[in-house]
């Protein structure tokens, strides 16, 4: 019992800071707006928290199980802990940071697929984007990437407060790209992933939907042929053709018939249309 009640703590404190961040954007930016936004997306909001909630609070010891398998099975490369040892810890944090973010690329990307979209579907549902859009995400996406997030972390043998350190940094700006905010942040928006970039990879238009990937940086879609610019695309529209639902209908989405015939756009679509 005591796991859930720090399960709950845990996931009540980071929604209390998020908020406090990224309300407090929101307020600053949308100021005598902010009310008719609030209003609009009022339900979605309320869905991504549902989701946030059994998610981290709810079934965070279950998916614990899992993600402590794989760690215990990835255990033998505490091998390469002498190697970090004798890195500077910059440089450690650096590569960290780079490991895991270019893992979250490839497991998005992944999550595009014809296969995987069913439980990729919910998080692009918002029309109304918000900063908690980030944790509207269907419990087996949740438990895809509490899988596979750290594996090439934990395989590399990079010391625990890395991967804590350069998490932190990573979930900051999840919240941050999420937020309904026209920001391409000028010559940062470059190597920093921009909430108007992101907001692209959410836009109406599934081919362009097959871009921008990235959680942080713009590096990995940049070398991988799926980077756009976003300023042709500022306050494009949202959502999926299946449309936004309540948390009931999101739980059921994967298992609809349709997901399991859909086909998503190819990789070879997504080209031309960035293109």
């Amino acid at each position: 019992m005591e796991i859930f009640v720090q399960s709950f703590k845990s996931t009540f404190s980071l929604l209390f800071l998020a908020g406090l961040c990224f309300g407090t954007l929101a307020l600053v930016v949308k100021r005598t707006q902010i009310i008719p936004a609030m209003e609009r997306g009022r339900k979605e909001f309320l869905t991504s928290l549902a989701l946030m909630i059994i998610n981290l609070a709810i079934l965070a010891p279950f998916f614990a199980l899992p993600s402590g398998a794989i760690r215990e099975f990835l255990g033998m490369s505490e091998r390469f802990a002498g190697f970090w040892a004798n890195v500077p810890e910059l440089l450690t944090l650096l590569g960290a940071f780079l490991v895991y973010d270019f893992v979250i690329y490839v497991r998005h990307r992944l999550e595009h697929s014809p296969m995987l979209w069913r439980i990729h579907a919910t998080h692009h549902a918002d029309t109304a984007l918000s900063w908690l859009t980030v944790q509207r995400k269907h419990p087996l996406s949740k438990l895809l990437s509490v899988c596979v997030d750290l594996s090439l972390l934990l395989l590399l043998g990079f010391p625990q407060w890395s991967i804590g350190a350069a998490g932190v940094g990573i979930a900051f700006w999840g919240f941050f790209v999420h937020c309904d905010v026209p920001w391409t942040l000028g010559i940062f928006g470059r190597v920093f992933l921009s909430p108007a970039a992101h907001r692209l990879h959410h836009i109406r238009d599934e081919a362009l939907m097959g871009t921008n990937f990235g959680n942080t940086l713009t590096l990995w879609d940049k070398m991988f042929g799926t980077y756009c610019d976003p300023k042709p695309y500022i306050g494009c529209e949202t959502g999926i053709e299946e449309g936004t639902r309540s948390i009931g209908g999101e739980l059921l989405r994967p298992f609809e018939k349709r997901y399991w015939t859909r086909k998503p756009a190819k990789p070879e679509e997504e080209s031309e249309a960035v293109a």
